[in-house]
C-alpha cells in the first residue's frame, strides 16, 4: 500500500482509539474536529474552498459539523477510512498518494501526539522517510520570506542535506524527514528536530510564521 493509504488506516484506527473530544495538535480542534476536516477536504469541493480561503472557513466549519450530524463519529471515520468520494478529483488514480501521502501522516500525527503525554517518534522505515524526503521541496516555497537562510539535514541518512533557502547568516534543521515535515507544517513542539546555528539567527527563524 501507499503512504497515503496506510496512514488513513493508521489514522483512522487511532481517531477511535482516542475517541471524538481528545484534542489533537491542531490548536483548538479535537479528533472530531480533524476527521471532519479530512472528509469536507476531500468529499465536499464546495465547502472545502474555505480550507484555503480563510474568508469562507466559516462556510468550511458549518460543513464539518452538518458531517458530523449526518453521520455520527464513528460513521465519519467509516467514511474517511473509505477514500475520496466518488466524485473527488483525490480519487482518480495516481492522485491520492500525491495529495494526501504527506497529508494522512501530519493528521495521524497530530492525533498521536495531541494529548498531555508526548509518544515517543514512530520507526517508519528508510522507504516512508525517502517518500517524505522527495515531499521536502515543499521547504523553498515555504521558507521563501524567511529571515534567515535555511538548511534541512537528514539525521537517518548522513550528509544528505536541502538548501531551502539561501542567506549570510544559516539556520540547519536537523532530524529525520518525518520530523522535519512536522517541523514544517507548524508542529514545532512537537516535531524531534534539533535546530542549529546563531541564537540570534535561530530566533528570528523561530519566531518567523510559516506551515503547511
Amino acid at each position: 500500500m501507499t503512504l497515503a493509504q496506510t496512514e488513513r488506516l493508521a489514522l483512522c484506527d487511532d481517531a477511535l482509539a482516542a475517541g471524538p473530544d481528545a484534542p489533537t495538535l491542531d490548536e483548538g480542534w479535537t479528533v472530531a474536529d480533524l476527521v471532519a476536516h479530512l472528509y469536507v477536504r476531500e468529499s465536499d469541493p464546495l465547502a472545502a474552498i474555505g480550507i484555503m480561503v480563510p474568508p469562507l472557513s466559516g462556510l468550511t466549519r458549518r460543513h464539518m459539523d452538518a458531517a458530523l450530524q449526518k453521520f455520527g463519529f464513528d460513521g465519519l471515520v467509516q467514511v474517511v477510512r473509505n477514500g475520496p468520494g466518488r466524485w473527488s478529483p483525490m480519487g482518480l488514480p495516481g492522485i491520492d498518494e500525491r495529495a494526501n501521502g504527506t497529508e494522512m501522516f501530519i493528521h495521524h500525527e497530530d492525533i498521536r501526539r495531541g494529548g498531555s503525554e508526548m509518544p515517543a517518534p514512530r520507526e517508519l522505515g528508510r522507504a516512508v522517510e525517502d517518500v517524505l524526503w522527495k515531499s521536502a521541496g515543499m521547504a523553498k516555497l515555504l521558507f521563501r520570506r524567511s529571515p534567515v537562510g535555511v538548511v534541512l539535514e537528514r539525521s537517518d541518512v548522513p550528509g544528505t542535506e536541502l538548501r531551502a533557502k539561501p542567506g549570510a547568516r544559516t539556520v540547519t534543521l536537523i532530524g529525520r524527514p518525518s520530523e522535519l515535515t512536522l517541523y514544517m507544517s507548524g508542529r514545532r513542539g512537537a516535531a524531534d528536530v534539533r535546530v542549529v546555528g546563531e541564537p540570534d539567527a535561530v530566533a528570528q527563524l523561530e519566531s518567523a510564521r510559516f506551515g503547511m
